[in-house]
């Protein structure tokens, strides 16, 4: 592990949720399979052929009960993928996730909706997937539909809702209740401006009442504004853990060398284009070269390998 913070909490304080050796494996198909009939023929003949993704490994932390926890990393770094696994969406590979307390996942707002059904109807279905009663629905469907400011629209079938309207009303039904563990996957971008204000502002209303959160956003200013506590993943492993200052100063950098990465990149593919722009004016065969290179890149990757 590259940076790790000092933890100056004391230890008397609760852990709500431990993260243990987790892994997070994917079989990725090496080659295109068309059809299932196709697929059959190559697994009887055994020609399916997959490379293995470690999407996570060996992620090892604890959240105190009360903590703010945001995940951060450069884009597909494993930090939506931590969540569904925290969440139990999916099964890890290797390791467990340990947790006291009742968790309300806030991932893929809307994904149990049934489109063919009125808004209405779906806050019962979306409910019930959340583990609410019918009886608590009922309590708190007023409330729902207000939150949502979905007002007429409320009995109209979801199939006809953009996605902002979809995302509203499964933010409002599933924060009606106050979770132990509540877990956030950019969930604060929903709807427009007043109603991200209106969101967020509903969800600090739980961390005031010591709600324990894991939030992922690609907004670093937000994860501060938000966590007073960050995890930093790189490549599926943790590269930091602490206070959420102190991680910010890590995934600054991290960015900061990417940028400059990409951008001596851009300055080599651009000086390669002006000599090869130049070798075809002299009339050389621009295509062989290209080739002759690609094979010298190739023969240098392979010897990198070994």
């Amino acid at each position: 592990m590259e940076h790790m913070v000092e933890n100056k909490e004391t230890q008397e304080q609760e852990v709500a949720l431990r993260v243990e050796q987790v892994g997070m494996k994917f079989n990725l198909s090496k080659e295109k399979v068309d059809n299932l009939k196709e697929y059959f023929i190559k697994f009887i003949k055994k020609e399916l052929t997959y490379q293995e993704f470690w999407a996570l490994k060996d992620v090892n932390f604890e959240v105190k009960k009360g903590d703010r926890v945001g995940i951060v990393g450069l884009n597909g770094a494993g930090k939506s993928t931590l969540l569904k696994v925290i969440a139990g969406v999916l099964k890890p590979t290797e390791g467990r996730v340990v947790s006291k307390g009742k968790i309300v996942p806030l991932l893929e707002l809307g994904a149990g909706f049934d489109k063919q059904y009125t808004g209405a109807e779906n806050i019962y279905l979306y409910g019930a997937l959340l583990g609410y009663s019918k009886e608590f629905i009922q309590k708190k469907y007023k409330q729902i539909v207000e939150f949502s400011e979905l007002g007429e629209f409320i009995d109209v079938p979801v199939k006809n809702y953009s996605s902002g309207m979809r995302a509203r009303l499964g933010f409002s039904i599933a924060t009606v209740v106050k979770p132990e563990i509540l877990i956030l996957d950019e969930v604060l971008s929903v709807g427009d401006a007043r109603f991200r204000k209106k969101s967020e502002a509903r969800i600090q209303s739980m961390f005031a009442q010591g709600v324990t959160v894991l939030f992922v956003s690609h907004s670093l200013e937000q994860v501060r504004r938000i966590c007073n506590k960050a995890v930093m993943l790189e490549h599926g492993n943790v590269i930091a853990m602490g206070d959420v200052e102190d991680v910010a100063a890590v995934y600054n950098t991290k960015l900061a060398q990417q940028k400059q990465r990409r951008k001596k990149k851009r300055k080599q593919e651009r000086l390669e284009l002006e000599r090869l722009a130049q070798l075809a004016a002299q009339g050389q065969d621009t295509e062989a070269l290209l080739k002759e290179e690609d094979a010298k890149q190739n023969a240098l990757s392979g010897q990198e390998s070994k």
